[in-house]
């Protein structure tokens, strides 16, 4: 078996999950969490047992309540909501994703229209969508391109989501550069490295295995991606939730295997789906796979305004 490198969490999820710990210890239970604080069931979870709870609006938010807004960002409706409630707010947005926000209000307010690389309906892009003014017009593939109206095709910028990368979305920078020939694109050096480097990865690892499995949840959009990379590089794929959801008949005939998890999985679940591969067979032989050395650290956010933390 070969584990790929790098795998599971960034720094923005690190970042993200000890925003909600670091609330907890600062302020006790209950701090509340707007969306899932990044997709994973099992970080979710874990965090709900030491008194997070997890909730779709603010709304649901007590009265001046300490909240954190998901790594995946949030609108700014959803910013006025939680001030009009008084909430005490902490924002656990993603940098990068906070890059995209500025490079999007950016084109907006030189009067260029916006196009947003994305899939209509991720967290990330109503965040983003709500972050941007004026009409922003989100495409996922190149046909959506095709169709684009915009009122002056000179004047046009594309941003991309995070849990996209160069990779995901070449076709469709191309797509809109032959449409749109002074299109003006997000620095590249803005794209999620995380996404770029796990997606590397799996191409790297996919000419030296036989199956591909992916640790990560099911409605998380990066580890969805590095199955589709998988299949699309001629192995057979499988995303997992954790290893409860494998399936020995997936290995019949196999000689290796691969093994890597998305941006919001924890190790631990790499961890205990090497267990169950162990259980089937005692002699497997794991190596790990030399990747790209991730150093990006980033800094906690603040902590929420005229809060004060527990006594003791």
């Amino acid at each position: 078996m070969l584990l790929a490198n790098p795998r599971g969490f960034c720094a923005g999820v690190h970042r993200a999950i000890e925003t909600v710990e670091r609330a907890l210890d600062a302020f006790g239970a209950p701090v509340y969490v707007r969306h899932e604080i990044v997709h994973n069931q099992r970080v979710v979870a874990d965090l709900e047992k030491r008194g997070a709870v997890f909730v779709e609006e603010v709304d649901e938010i007590p009265l001046g309540a300490v909240t954190v807004f998901s790594a995946h960002g949030v609108s700014k409706r959803v910013e006025a909501d939680a001030e009009t409630r008084g909430l005490a707010t902490i924002d656990a947005t993603c940098p990068l994703v906070s890059r995209v926000h500025t490079q999007g209000r950016r084109f907006a307010q030189s009067g260029h229209t916006v196009i947003l690389i994305g899939h209509v309906g991720h967290a990330e892009v109503e965040g983003t969508l709500g972050q941007i003014p004026g009409p922003v017009h989100v495409v996922a593939t190149v046909d959506d391109v095709k169709t684009l109206q915009i009122p002056d095709p000179d004047r046009v910028g594309y941003v991309i989501q995070t849990t996209l990368s160069v990779i995901d979305t070449s076709d469709i920078i191309a797509a809109l550069k032959a449409r749109f020939p002074l299109i003006k694109g997000q620095d590249t050096r803005d794209i999620c490295y995380a996404t770029h480097n796990r997606q590397s990865a799996v191409i790297e690892l996919a000419g030296q295995i036989d199956v591909l499995v992916v640790v990560g949840a099911y409605n998380s959009s990066n580890s969805n991606r590095l199955r589709e990379i998988g299949e699309a590089q001629g192995v057979p794929s499988y995303l997992i939730a954790d290893a409860s959801a494998l399936q020995k008949s997936w290995f019949d005939g196999v000689r290796a295997i691969g093994l890597t998890a998305g941006a919001s999985a924890p190790e631990v679940l790499v961890e205990e789906t090497l267990a169950q591969f162990r259980q089937w067979w005692s002699e497997l032989v794991v190596d790990e796979v030399a990747g790209r050395l991730e150093d990006v650290q980033f800094k906690l956010p603040t902590m929420a305004f005229g809060l004060s933390p527990k006594a003791g």
